[in-house]
């Protein structure tokens, strides 16, 4: 529409323009043919040859050619001509200021016919300005409009489509319920029976902030000595990534083997479950031998949708938690950013995509539901041990004892009450049962052997003991070796068919 209208102004302008010069030349011509018409009648008496003169000629032509025709005349006469010429050249200067006035005149006159259109052209291109500027700033707010909205609606969606995709991918190996046998082991386990060989090198890997938890897997490893067996915690920087932790547990395996000359068996909580799983993965040629099995506890092998929740791009606030989240880790617990990057959906497909589980390594995945009972928010966990000043010791040893006893303060933290709330979250969001970060599904590792016990656990019951323990209920050092023993028999059988 813009150009027909811009196509319209130019011929109105180049027909007006054409009119101007016709009239301009039609007038003009009329006042030369009357200006020469009566210089011809008002000195063509003082001419010798009239018929010598053509009419089309001008004035000061006909002067030049009379001078040339007759060169014989008298004195006189050519006084007389020089007179002409300059009376002719007089009347000239006269048309031409005649001529330019009247030019003026006739283009004024046009310019001003013109100025309804300019008028009309002028306040048509205001007016297409205005509506150009109008439809960019509704095209910008259009276009944050629906950048708002796609960044709610993928908030609201979250992580519904990826909660459970190994379950849905076709090329993961099927699981394998192990729950009958597990409960039939700590049964045992409780009535005095323990079946855990002393031919393995029992390996705890803890897992995500477990630098900052002093009692992490602490109760576990002095169960096991106690039964005179070779265990030990991984010391492996928790908030780094999974691909160094990874390294820096091929490395610790490896001295662990070439030191006892035995294979190790591996126990992994949460996020070390990820690691040990990536070590394998990475590293199966040099650990093929020397790995005897692996039980992840509550790691999210799939991913969480706190993590993804979190970290997912194109959200509300994206930007602003991802810089928060920045600063807890990076800059006050001196961690990796990482480590809380690769637990989320899009890296574990990828990283999974890519590495492999080996299939000679028996795998157990253990997973619980978190109770959202009301009760459960007043629980508190125990998680580390605070030291007292030192005391002046007593004069009895009894005495001295109480007082180094006395020094051990526990500290006290409501971890269970947030493991609830977290897992009334993800069940209210999503529909989906946790303990309250890892969810049921993504903790199954696809060719293992899944265990759920019949009790309520959250996130942090197999690592930190509760402030009010329950002597008829199993702690997590018995649910730990329970485990172990199954997984020795898995890899019994797994021997005994190859």
């Amino acid at each position: 529409m813009e150009d027909i209208v811009s196509r319209l102004l130019t011929l109105a302008s180049y027909i007006t323009r054409r009119v101007i010069e016709f009239f301009d030349d039609l007038v003009l011509r009329d006042v030369s043919r009357w200006l020469e018409e009566s210089e011809i009648n008002s000195y063509g008496q003082h001419l010798t040859s009239p018929t010598c003169i053509d009419n089309k000629f001008s004035a000061v032509e006909y002067a030049s050619s009379s001078r040339c025709c007759n060169s014989s005349t008298t004195f006189g006469y050519h006084e007389q001509g020089a007179s002409d010429v300059e009376d002719q050249s007089f009347l000239y200067s006269r048309l031409d200021i005649v001529n330019r006035n009247y030019c003026r005149g006739v283009r004024f006159i046009f310019k001003g016919l013109m100025l309804p259109i300019l008028c009309f052209e002028f306040a048509w291109r205001s007016a297409l300005a205005t509506w150009r500027c109008s439809c960019y700033h509704m095209r910008c707010i259009q276009a944050r409009m629906q950048s708002v909205v796609s960044r709610v609606v993928r908030t609201l969606h979250g992580s519904s489509d990826d909660i459970g995709w190994l379950q849905c991918a076709p090329d993961m190996a099927p699981v394998e319920d192990g729950s009958a046998r597990f409960l039939e082991l700590l049964q045992e386990i409780r009535n005095g029976l323990h079946k855990l060989p002393d031919s393995f090198v029992y390996l705890l890997i803890p897992g995500l902030f477990s630098n900052h938890g002093p009692l992490y897997f602490v109760s576990t490893k002095r169960f096991f000595s106690k039964m005179g067996l070779a265990c030990h915690i991984a010391k492996i920087h928790s908030e780094a990534s999974v691909e160094h932790n990874a390294w820096e547990l091929k490395q610790y395996i490896e001295e662990l083997y070439w030191g006892s000359g035995k294979r190790v068996m591996l126990l992994a909580h949460s996020k070390g479950g990820v690691d040990a799983a990536a070590a394998l993965s990475i590293y199966s040629r040099e650990l093929r031998d020397k790995v005897a099995g692996l039980a992840l506890v509550q790691s999210p092998y799939g991913g969480t949708p706190i993590a993804s929740d979190i970290l997912r791009e194109g959200q509300v606030a994206d930007k602003e938690t991802r810089r928060i989240m920045e600063f807890l880790i990076c800059k006050l617990i001196k961690g990796d950013i990482r480590a809380l990057e690769d637990l989320t959906y899009e890296k574990r497909k990828e990283f999974i995509r890519n590495h492999k589980l080996p299939d000679n390594i028996p795998l157990i995945s253990f997973h619980s539901e978190a109770s959202v009972a009301p009760g459960v928010i007043a629980t508190m966990s125990h998680i580390a041990h605070a030291e007292l000043p030192w005391l002046p010791p007593f004069f009895s040893e009894e005495a001295e004892d109480a007082v180094l006893a006395a020094r051990k303060v526990p500290v006290i933290f409501p971890v269970s009450a947030a493991m609830a709330l977290s897992a009334l979250h993800l069940q209210l969001r999503y529909g989906e049962k946790s303990d309250g970060l890892v969810t049921c599904r993504d903790a199954e590792v696809p060719g293992s052997v899944v265990v759920k016990p019949d009790k309520k656990l959250d996130h942090s019951w197999m690592v930190y003991s509760s402030w009010k323990k329950d002597p008829t209920e199993p702690d997590a050092c018995e649910m730990c070796e329970a485990l172990l023993t199954m997984l020795v028999e898995l890899g019994e059988k797994r021997s005994k068919s190859t």
